[in-house]
């Protein structure tokens, strides 16, 4: 009896089309049933074959591989028990019950105890214009692991999903390579060589045409739009809204007109991952990092976010956002008590706020196979589990996932940092000054004084009162206190016997 198929490391970068060119019975049992690839029993009926047809068909990126004459077990059986009748049929089944699918198929001769006998492989390209479905009507996309049938609003949303796709792989109107940046295509051609392992001579045209990047005809290379996001010096000159914005806000609410509280409003501009790098650098800047002194007398620091959290939050926006809203722009928008970004589009088909931890269904595909060469991501399906793994690390709430309908569709991510109950912490740059002998003496509401100082570069008794809710007497004392002690200055003006715009001023 033939050995089960066993996964095989260096096979898993494989694309669909090069398993369809390379598997043969020397290697056949190198190749298992994943994201790529269904085996089925020889027996099983084409109508039913025909589900996986659809499936494939409807799944991106790429579509898949069927191999008729594999058991659900995973033993080589061949196809010899059918008779030649019976595997016309099968060979057929693309035509008579999914005509909607394009797929090439082929007989790969394997041995099977002993005897001559075949597989039927059966390559099932994704289709880019259309939904495929069966002749019975109905219409199945791969989820996970599993075969799903799409209800009618799905079809209708992967229609104009499809449309999304196209968009992708419009011809970009710029000079190409003048254009574009030399050195983030040779980060991303290199990554393409080291994980798919690629041997030989390939030049840098042959590999963004490989990856869906673009097309070459004769020795000119022409990028699509996918290419111009990723590696275009100014895509904006396509994709005017292909920039951040970050803005940081005085409070827990966003004002607007007069009373508009933004105190730094700031905008990124650039590729793809030139937009998430100098967009990690604006944060990394502005979050805040706490101190706590533990029973051991010594202080233990710990983020306002843990930076998996965001920097992932930020990947996605930029990665699944709708292009189509040429237009639109990212918002990341942190206030007091929370974070949240927002990206133009909706949620992908088939994604929701109560399944976005387990669906995996992007929208651009190709930009996120690039980002996935460029280390940016690990296109497994985890990037939102990670978000939320981290919060709940670090007893922070569980991010919200929401989907708002404005003029547009936007989705909304939001962390929120908990700062009702950090009121123990304090911020690392004021713990430095502090040390562990004064901070086992301070209340809740010194620490709260020096945190306001420490991130606001000075504090005065009318804003602590606005904090604690305390008389402006005790407010008063409170700061007195501090300053006595050391951790904060006291400036006034000399000619006034009482300053209602004195301000204390954490000491360095």
């Amino acid at each position: 009896m033939e050995q089960p198929l066993l996964p095989f490391g260096p096979r898993l970068f494989l694309s669909p089309d090069e398993i369809f060119d390379q598997l043969n019975q020397a290697n056949v049992h190198e190749f298992f049933e994943d994201r790529r690839l269904e085996r089925k029993p020889a027996n099983i009926h084409p109508r039913e074959l025909s589900e996986y047809f659809s499936m494939w068909a409807n799944t991106l990126p790429d579509g898949g591989l069927i191999a008729v004459g594999i058991s659900d077990e995973g033993f080589v059986t061949g196809l010899s028990s059918l008779g030649q009748q019976r595997i016309n049929t099968l060979e057929k089944t693309g035509i008579d019950f999914c005509p909607d699918a394009k797929y090439r198929k082929k007989l790969i001769p394997v041995s099977v105890s002993g005897h001559t006998d075949c597989l039927l492989l059966f390559r099932i390209q994704y289709s880019e214009d259309k939904v495929a479905r069966c002749t019975s009507g109905n219409a199945y996309v791969r989820i996970g692991d599993s075969k799903r049938k799409l209800t009618s609003l799905e079809i209708r949303a992967m229609e104009v999903n499809k449309g999304q796709v196209d968009f992708e792989r419009e011809q970009a109107n710029l000079s190409y390579p003048s254009d574009f940046d030399a050195e983030l295509i040779g980060q991303f051609t290199a990554g393409v060589i080291a994980k798919k392992g690629l041997q030989g001579k390939h030049t840098t045209e042959e590999i963004l045409e490989q990856r869906h990047l673009g097309k070459r005809i004769g020795d000119k290379f022409t990028p699509n739009n996918a290419c111009a996001l990723l590696f275009a010096r100014d895509p904006m000159a396509i994709f005017p809204g292909c920039k951040i914005r970050f803005l940081r806000f005085d409070g827990e609410q966003e004002r607007t007109g007069d009373k508009f509280n933004a105190v730094r409003d700031e905008w990124v501009e650039g590729p793809v991952p030139r937009l998430i790098v100098e967009t990690e650098k604006v944060l990394d800047s502005q979050l805040r990092v706490f101190s706590r002194m533990g029973p051991d007398s010594k202080f233990y620091t710990a983020p306002e976010y843990p930076k998996e959290a965001w920097y992932e939050a930020v990947i996605n926006a930029c990665v699944h956002r709708s292009y189509v809203l040429r237009n639109m722009s990212i918002a990341v928008k942190m206030f007091d008590d929370r974070l949240v970004i927002e990206s133009p589009g909706g949620f992908p088909p088939f994604v929701t706020p109560e399944n976005i931890y387990e669906a995996h269904h992007p929208t651009n595909p190709h930009v996120m196979d690039a980002m996935y060469y460029l280390d940016f991501v690990k296109a497994a399906n985890e990037g939102t589990r990670r978000i939320r793994d981290t919060m709940v690390g670090m007893s922070l709430p569980k991010p919200e996932f929401q989907q708002k309908q404005f003029d547009v569709a936007m989705v909304r991510v939001t962390l929120h940092n908990n700062i009702k109950q950090r009121r123990v912490w304090v911020d690392r740059e004021a713990s430095e000054i502090i040390g562990a002998s004064i901070m086992r003496g301070l209340s809740e509401d010194h620490k709260r004084a020096i945190n306001f100082a420490a991130e606001h570069g000075s504090i005065g008794v009318s804003q602590l009162q606005r904090l604690t809710g305390m008389s402006w007497p005790t407010c008063k004392r409170m700061l007195k206190e501090l300053a006595e002690k050391g951790i904060l200055e006291h400036k006034v003006r000399p000619e006034l016997d009482r300053d209602p715009k004195a301000r204390y001023f954490l000491r360095r």
